[in-house]
């Protein structure tokens, strides 16, 4: 018996990692007949912590504009390059590595999340450790980690 997903999570970050697992989510989505749930997590702790906590709610309310905008700008491309529609957008503030993980796979019916090997600089990763390993090893529903593009390309082929 084949294994058949539903509900697909991509968390999106604006990386090329992120657009490359976006790109398959769709491929396997499409396969499926499967639903995509494209979420972009906000780090309350960097907004924090990059304006010493100083923001009277205007800097979130244009980060969270600004993703609303990117994601919308995401899913316009799938419809008009894949003919793909059966997407929903979803923006939290949070810890990306604990509402991956977690939070949103308990709020929503998933059964696979589907993403990038890293969205972060190495110096990123260095201070802030891998979402993508948190993820990888913690969460709650089945996880793939995508290293090649639709075509099984390497990633680093495509820069």
């Amino acid at each position: 018996m084949d294994q058949v997903y539903e509900n697909i999570l991509v968390p999106v970050d604006s990386s090329q990692e992120a657009k490359l697992a976006l790109e398959k989510a769709v491929a396997v989505a499409k396969r499926n007949n499967a639903h995509i749930d494209l979420l972009n997590v906000l780090d309350t702790r960097s907004v924090t912590y990059n304006y010493a906590g100083m923001s009277d709610g205007s800097i979130t309310y244009q980060l969270v504009n600004e993703s609303k905008e990117y994601l919308n700008r995401l899913v316009e491309h799938l419809r008009s390059t894949d003919s793909f529609t059966n997407v929903d957008i979803h923006i939290r503030l949070g810890n990306p590595k604990t509402v991956i993980a977690y939070d949103f796979p308990k709020d929503h019916k998933l059964d696979l999340i589907m993403m990038g090997a890293s969205g972060l600089s190495t110096m990123q990763r260095a201070v802030m450790g891998s979402v993508t390993s948190f993820v990888n090893r913690n969460a709650i529903v089945d996880v793939l980690v995508v290293r090649t593009t639709v075509q099984n390309e390497k990633i680093e082929d495509k820069k």
